[in-house]
């Protein structure tokens, strides 16, 4: 089984082309979405949750949403509200930072277990691991090749503009607290030109995995 990091600025199109390689080779290649991880650790009950919430302060929390748990003492633990970290940290580098250092290594080491678990089972012709932030959160001492998405900024703005409803303003912040393009490119082991069509991007992935045998 290989296992792959995968790549790439915000909207450069990662998680399309993913799903769209998914559907190419079924279930012998499996995607982890280190987002989705991390929406699992910082949960209510999540081993990062009462350390956000800790740093964050209460006004995070999504007190409209229902509270799927309790605390030892029978309160409700609210979720974290995504919008409302998003707004606190993208504008405070400093928080940035310090949010990252405590759902990075759980993450990390949700993501180990993952593909240790793989690798016993042996059902796996690849495992990729998605984000951003794989570069600077330290996994290409975990993945075989890094590979990185591009696409024009043009393109990915229109992109997160369309598919997420992102301001000019709240791209260009996140752009801002991301690698440059240069800094993606000098970690690749492949690139991934995703300015064209999905379906020409998704055919350089597959000469990059090769024919799937079992």
């Amino acid at each position: 089984m290989q296992v792959i990091g995968i790549t790439g600025g915000v909207g450069s199109g990662k998680s399309a082309l993913l799903s769209g390689l998914c559907q190419r080779y079924g279930a012998r290649i499996r995607v982890i979405h280190a987002d989705d991880v991390a929406n699992e650790v910082k949960a209510p009950g999540g081993m990062c949750y009462n350390e956000i919430v800790s740093l964050l302060g209460e006004d995070v929390l999504d007190r409209e949403a229902e509270a799927p748990v309790r605390d030892a003492e029978g309160r409700p633990l609210y979720p974290v509200d995504r919008n409302k970290m998003a707004r606190m940290i993208f504008s405070d580098r400093a928080l940035l930072a310090r949010v990252n250092a405590i759902l990075h290594p759980a993450v990390r080491g949700t993501v180990r277990h993952a593909i240790e678990e793989e690798r016993k089972n042996g059902r796996l012709r690849a495992l990729f691991i998605e984000a951003a932030l794989l570069i600077e959160a330290g996994y290409e001492e975990i993945v075989d090749e890094m590979w990185v998405v591009t696409a024009p900024e043009d393109i990915r703005i229109r992109r997160l503009k369309e598919a997420r409803g992102y301001s000019e303003e709240k791209i260009r912040d996140i752009f801002s607290s991301q690698l440059t393009q240069e800094q993606f490119l000098a970690h690749a082991d492949r690139v991934i030109d995703n300015g064209g069509t999905q379906e020409a991007a998704i055919e350089q992935m597959i000469a990059y995995l090769g024919p799937d045998e079992e």
